[in-house]
């Protein structure tokens, strides 16, 4: 089984959020390892959440399954049922096709790390419900249909 340096993946704070949804993701930096390490089937990344920053707009997706793995410091999930603190070795999964809004913000002073994992279509749909936004493989929508002029970034 092949090591993957992390060091040597570029990071990236990247997104296709448009604005203002971008701001909150702007202290998120991620490397991809699933491409790094020649795998086709699963996404996988190593992010670093800096103080004050979001993973992501609070979603949920149709046809991806996903998992996230707290690997140092901490951050705080928000999901449909309310807020739970996360700290390193704790473990969280989403099914697909389960509409449970979820995302971390790093509340605290120090840098948080987590390995975010996902599995399945990952040309499928989703939904954003505390903003006027939905997915699909082809963009960024308000929830009429009417595209944002941004393209997502996977």
């Amino acid at each position: 089984m092949p090591k993957l340096d992390i060091d040597a993946i570029p990071p990236s704070n990247a997104t296709g959020y448009p604005p203002p949804f971008d701001e909150a993701v702007s202290g998120r930096w991620w490397r991809r390892l699933a491409p790094a390490g020649g795998l086709t089937e699963m996404g996988a990344s190593h992010v670093v959440l800096k103080p004050g920053a979001w993973s992501s707009q609070r979603h949920w997706h149709d046809d991806e399954d996903e998992l996230l793995i707290m690997l140092a410091g901490e951050a705080v999930l928000v999901e449909n049922d309310g807020r739970t603190v996360l700290k390193p070795g704790d473990v969280c999964a989403w099914p697909k096709g389960a509409p449970n809004g979820h995302h971390l913000i790093n509340e605290s002073s120090a840098d948080c790390t987590f390995i975010a994992i996902s599995a399945g279509n990952r040309n499928g749909t989703g939904a954003y419900p505390d903003i006027d936004m939905k997915f699909t493989s082809e963009g960024y929508f308000h929830k009429d249909g009417t595209p944002y002029p941004t393209k997502r970034i996977r």
